[in-house]
């Protein structure tokens, strides 16, 4: 039997970023045309090289009135009015065009993002067509999905999104606004702006009508006029809880529907029945997946004493074969942190970690010389008061704390402001059910992790936020109802 600590050995097998079709500029989608933006331009960066991969045309506060315009144009225009059936069609044409594509958009994600290319080709963009394809089955079934004989759509949606999962998000928020019939501004984040300009293109492939969809690349404060714009209807964030909580702020009081998915400090909890091979793998997975750029991610390892010194051997054991470095390289596990800044916030929670008393572990992996890389790492000793165990740090950085008993367990899991998402590992189903009913997060999931499909909602309460995302529940913030 092949140890699990074994490493082997590959040639690298990079995938050609020509496939990319990278340009040296990228301009804004409004009203169905590329133009140029009144604000400044972004320079968007490789991670994994710190080359620059292309200048990208800003937006200005006057070219967000211009797309709010636009996007109120096409739903009064017929958008809004079109039977289920034909804007199905549109839906449809985008998600086999998405496929199409697919290599030419997982190759540009993973240029833009950093994350590895076996990510964006596998998971990223064929489950954003997925998305496409589940909304286009509902445009025309909207009367019979229980909000109502006739639900409305709300009108004009201001979209934020942001840099872990540039066109998956996008298409999380998309795919419902259209399928209800609305309109749609969307402002991705000023890191990765790449691949939603690409699904701009796709958009005029697809003959969607001018001004349905609007693409507007900018930083924060784009994003903060169009929340605060007179004539958007209902806004979606993706982000961080403190943006989250001002835009909360911003449109109080305005009528505007909202719907927030912030952050998290997911609690994956592994009982002493529990397959312990099949859980680490969970545990990898959990966190180290996207770089632990997961808002979902397990961040918080809760493990039953009694086995909590063979798992630990085990999970150093699979880290330590983890490949981190190039991220277009098809063998890559562990690619690039996505700028500078956040690898700076990596590195400086990590080091609060050591400085209050918790055991890092660190996986003797190397490093490329140049881009934004930081080594998978394992936090053990560690005390609910640390800040290890309190903040999202958003990167391949797992935080061990261990329990004795069920119901401690569930005491330290729910000890934390969010509520997104958990995970459990035993065998005994009765205690998947009493577990799941004691843990307060939107999405639980028992013997698996990171588990995603357009059929099922997604979200969060108190500090991750509210509303939800994907299935029948995820298109009421879309409708009028």
């Amino acid at each position: 039997m092949t140890d699990v600590s074994t490493v082997w050995e590959y040639a690298p097998a990079p995938e050609s970023r020509d496939i990319a079709q990278l340009r040296e500029n990228y301009r804004m989608f409004v009203d169905g045309e590329f133009v140029d933006g009144a604000g400044e331009p972004l320079k968007s960066i490789n991670p994994a090289t710190e080359e620059l991969l292309a200048e990208v045309a800003g937006a200005a506060e006057s070219d967000v009135d211009t797309a709010v315009r636009a996007a109120r144009a096409a739903f009064d225009g017929g958008w809004g009015s079109m039977p289920g059936s034909e804007r199905a069609k549109y839906l449809f044409r985008i998600a086999r065009l998405i496929q199409e594509r697919g290599r030419e958009l997982a190759v540009l994600e993973t240029l833009d993002n950093g994350k590895p290319i076996k990510e964006s080709r596998d998971a990223d963009v064929p489950t954003a067509a997925a998305h496409f394809f589940h909304h286009a089955g509902w445009a025309d079934k909207l009367d019979h999905a229980g909000f109502g004989a006739d639900p409305r759509p709300v009108g004009v949606c201001g979209q934020v999104i942001p840099w872990n999962f540039p066109l998956l998000m996008l298409a999380w928020k998309i795919a419902p606004a259209l399928a209800c019939g609305n309109t749609v501004v969307l402002k991705p984040a000023e890191t990765t702006p790449l691949t939603a300009l690409v699904f701009a293109e796709i958009c005029q492939q697809a003959d969607l009508p001018p001004g349905v969809v609007n693409i507007l690349p900018g930083a924060g404060d784009v994003g903060a006029t169009l929340v605060a714009h007179h004539g958007v209807d209902k806004v979606a964030f993706t982000g961080s809880t403190e943006v989250g909580k001002e835009i909360q702020r911003t449109v109080a009081g305005t009528g505007k529907k909202l719907t927030l998915e912030l952050g998290g400090k997911a609690a994956n909890i592994v009982f002493d029945d529990a397959p312990i091979d099949q859980a680490v793998e969970g545990i990898v997975n959990g966190i180290f997946f996207n770089q632990g750029h997961v808002c979902c991610a397990g961040s918080r390892l809760l493990v039953q004493e009694s086995i909590a010194e063979e798992l630990l051997d085990k999970l150093h054991g699979r880290v330590r074969t983890l490949r981190v470095g190039d991220p277009l390289d098809k063998n890559t596990d562990v690619g690039a942190i996505n700028s500078a800044e956040q690898l700076a916030r990596i590195s400086e929670i990590s080091d609060t970690g050591e400085s209050e008393g918790a055991h890092r572990w660190t996986s003797p992996c190397s490093l490329p010389e140049k881009g934004f890389f930081f080594a998978p790492t394992v936090f053990s000793n560690v005390h609910q008061s640390m800040r290890i165990a309190r903040d999202e740090i958003f990167g391949p950085v797992l935080s061990v704390l261990t329990f004795r008993t069920p119901d401690e367990a569930i005491s330290k899991a729910n000890n934390t402001p969010y509520g997104l998402s958990a995970g459990i590992w035993t065998e005994k189903g009765s205690r998947i059910l009493w577990a799941a009913q004691q843990m307060r997060a939107g999405v639980v999931w028992a013997n698996t992790f990171n588990r995603f499909d357009p059929t099922a909602p997604f979200g969060g309460y108190r500090e991750s936020g509210f509303g939800r995302e994907g299935g029948r529940a995820g298109l009421e913030a879309y409708l009028d109802v």
